[in-house]
């Protein structure tokens, strides 16, 4: 019984995985609430799926930091315009939301650009079509420093100590070649014979190595 209730949870879990991305016919968004909500004609509110903006500051809270910059700039892609709704995996949200992409005439992705442009980070926990997109959008903005990441800081290098330590770290762990000494080679001395002292004396200039001048 175990192993068939398994079996059944992997078949649907499977079955969500693939199903197809279902997306609308035009509708015209009504308002826009905040970074990532919105109400669209005939269908009501839709929360932006995969990403989560700033939250607005309700009567006496405080707005998040570029909570405000959120809602601008999405009123400024999608309010009282004509767009497409993509639908993928659960359709409505705990609140009774719907959750969707929202796709411009042209098929930009809304919720990839407010990624990119630093106002939402991603907050997708399930395997969804766009995640990658929506991945390399957010990693974008954190590269540039763009909304909320301009403040976040660059990697830092490693440290002149840490540096000599990891090379350290690399001789010592390198192999040593078969039948190579520690010690370094002494150098050859080259001697003049005593036969070639004589030579020089009679006027024959020698090298080192043997080789005659003029």
């Amino acid at each position: 019984m175990q192993v068939l209730r398994t079996v059944s949870l992997a078949a649907v879990a499977a079955v969500q995985i693939v199903q197809p991305a279902i997306r609308s016919e035009p509708v015209l968004v009504t308002s826009v609430f905040d970074g990532d909500t919105v109400d669209v004609a005939g269908v009501g509110h839709v929360r932006l799926l995969g990403i989560d903006a700033p939250e607005l500051g309700r009567g006496f809270d405080t707005a998040a930091p570029y909570a405000t910059e959120a809602r601008e700039r999405l009123a400024g892609l999608v309010l009282r315009r004509w767009i497409r709704l993509e639908y993928e995996g659960p359709r409505n949200d705990a609140y009774g939301r719907k959750l969707a992409y929202l796709l411009l005439e042209d098929g930009t992705d809304v919720n990839a650009v407010l990624l990119r442009d630093g106002l939402a980070r991603v907050s997708a926990r399930l395997p969804l079509s766009r995640l990658d997109e929506l991945r390399r959008a957010q990693s974008d903005a954190q590269a540039f420093h763009r909304g909320m990441w301009r403040d976040a800081p660059d990697p830092s290098p490693p440290t002149m100590s840490e540096a000599a330590k990891s090379a350290k770290t690399s001789v010592k762990a390198r192999p040593k070649a078969a039948g190579v000494s520690k010690r370094a080679p002494k150098p050859k001395v080259y001697k003049v014979s005593a036969a070639k002292k004589r030579k020089k004396k009679n006027g024959s200039a020698v090298s080192l190595f043997g080789a005659k001048r003029d």
